[in-house]
């Protein structure tokens, strides 16, 4: 057989097609590198949470828990209900052992809330059902004149032993501790947190300090009047010139009166600032008296529908279940892959796994930073994940397939195939993210969850597609699992290679 003409060879060599060469995207270096920083970000993710205990936050459902339903009055408006979540949001918060609460509004009227880890029935009811008691006191020197000998020594037997919050009563004397666990006397209070009628941070441009601007009810302003005209008779830095702000026995800010008061005055007019300092710190400070001062007490008196108690066995049959659901589904999935697409199906498993290891490492990252607990619902919606991410595979798989049938070469193949496919799973995820924000949007209790996988589901998918699938088969292609053995690219395709039809 004698030598074909140049030209001829290098339309054979190309499939009978010639064209400007193909841009071939980044090095082998380059890839390899993408392959390895995805792989860490995955399994080294993954392996970090779970050594340091970080592992995805469990919701009622799976870690058992107490959920109570709440009733409001018909009469009750939307910006009450709001307010009465974001202060059992507090005090849940205080509770210890909640791994993370769900409270949301059900209806026009009804306060769904749900304690994992919450057992005790009393506990949670008292958390989320009592109306709180604010109070402004009177800070008093800590040793009282009646606990001191004749000698001169303090009889410390029950003097300075603080009262537990539950039996705090705002009408008498007390031992409380500040939020640093010191203890301080009380005295009786001369205004609750009804005589407030309003508390708003701000920031003053002179000073840049941040404070909280306090309005009190007529009644309120009188009492609040007379009480600072009696402090302001103290020197400044004596403790007496001082109140304390108290919440449910808990004392919340001790702020001093500051020296342009005039003793025979007080602060007047109703209104009041507590200067809470610069900078960051200042503003959280002010920002949390605010809440405290505003929204210390529930705004409406909450009726209990329904208590019940999710017992941590059945949260742990419901996970198991669904973990075998899930393990049962990417068995099969796998099987099918690699029975289907040889070495292609390798790539979808191995992208299963970094998928899988990303998704839990995400929701072990939001567990901690944001409170994210993973619920049946969204264990369903991760199960639903695994045949998102087998659908781009495929999609991807398909297209190498039908160029080589075009006799393309097989690099050219992979890099017009990915380009093309990577287009089809873009849309095809972006219809899947929009349908799960519109079911966190408009959904209310479980189906929220299965809304978060999803969504986090399609974002990771495209973040596989393009930084893992893309690199792994391009490098397959470059080696001898691109074009040689039944096992290779070309033999999932079931055709042979080009070279060998015309040598042949």
């Amino acid at each position: 057989m004698t030598d074909a003409p140049k030209g001829r060879a290098a339309r054979l060599a190309t499939g009978g097609k010639t064209g400007p060469p193909v841009n071939q995207g980044p090095t082998v270096r380059g890839r390899l590198i993408s392959l390895l920083v995805v792989a860490a970000l995955a399994y080294g993710g993954i392996a970090g949470f779970l050594a340091t205990g970080n592992a995805p936050k469990l919701g009622l459902d799976l870690a058992g828990g107490t959920e109570v339903v709440l009733q409001a009055p018909p009469e009750t408006t939307e910006a009450q209900l709001n307010d009465a979540v974001e202060i059992m949001r507090r005090r849940i918060s205080a509770l210890g052992g909640v791994l993370e609460p769900v409270i949301q509004i059900v209806g026009d009227n009804q306060v769904d809330v749900q304690l994992p880890g919450v057992t005790d029935r009393e506990q949670a009811i008292a958390a989320v059902g009592s109306t709180g008691q604010l109070s402004f006191r009177k800070v008093l020197p800590l040793v009282d004149p009646s606990d001191v000998n004749e000698d001169g020594s303090i009889d410390l037997e029950g003097a300075l032993a603080p009262i537990d919050p539950n039996d705090d009563d705002p009408t008498k004397e007390a031992i409380l501790l500040t939020e640093t666990g010191l203890p301080i006397r009380v005295g009786p209070a001369f205004a609750l947190g009804s005589d407030i009628a309003d508390a708003a941070p701000g920031l003053d441009p002179q000073t840049s300090e941040w404070s909280v601007g306090l309005r009190f009810t007529a009644e309120g302003a009188d009492a609040f009047a007379q009480a600072t005209r009696e402090l302001a008779q103290f020197q400044i830095g004596d403790e007496r010139r001082s109140f304390a702000i108290v919440l449910d026995g808990e004392v919340i800010s001790t702020p001093f009166i500051a020296a342009s008061v005039n003793p025979a005055i007080g602060i007047s007019g109703g209104s009041a600032q507590i200067t809470t300092g610069g900078g960051p710190e200042g503003q959280s400070e002010a920002d949390a008296l605010s809440i405290v001062l505003r929204f210390g007490a529930l705004p409406i008196v909450l009726e209990q529908d329904r208590v019940q108690n999710v017992s941590a066995t059945l949260g742990g049959d419901s996970l198991n279940s669904g973990i075998v659901s899930g393990l049962i589904g990417l068995g099969l999935v796998a099987a099918a892959l690699i029975a289907y697409y040889r070495v292609l199906g390798l790539v979808a498993v191995v992208g299963l796994t970094v998928f899988g290891s990303l998704l839990v490492a995400v929701y072990s990252l939001l567990g901690i930073t944001a409170g994210l607990t993973l619920t049946l619902s969204g264990v369903a919606g991760l199960i639903v994940a695994i045949g998102i991410t087998a659908d781009s595979y495929i999609v991807f798989f398909e297209r190498i397939k039908e160029d080589l049938g075009k006799g393309l070469p097989l690099r050219r193949t992979v890099e017009s195939g990915f380009s093309r496919a990577f287009r089809t799973i873009l849309t095809a995820d972006t219809v899947s993210f929009v349908g799960a924000l519109l079911l966190w949007i408009l959904a209310i209790g479980p189906v929220k969850g299965f809304a978060l996988a999803l969504g986090l589901a399609t974002i990771i998918d495209v973040f596989v597609a393009y930084f893992y699938t893309r690199n792994a088969v391009t490098l397959l292609a470059r080696g001898p699992f691109g074009d040689g053995g039944a096992f290779s690219i070309r033999g999932a395709s079931g055709l042979r290679r080009k070279t060998e039809e015309v040598t042949a």
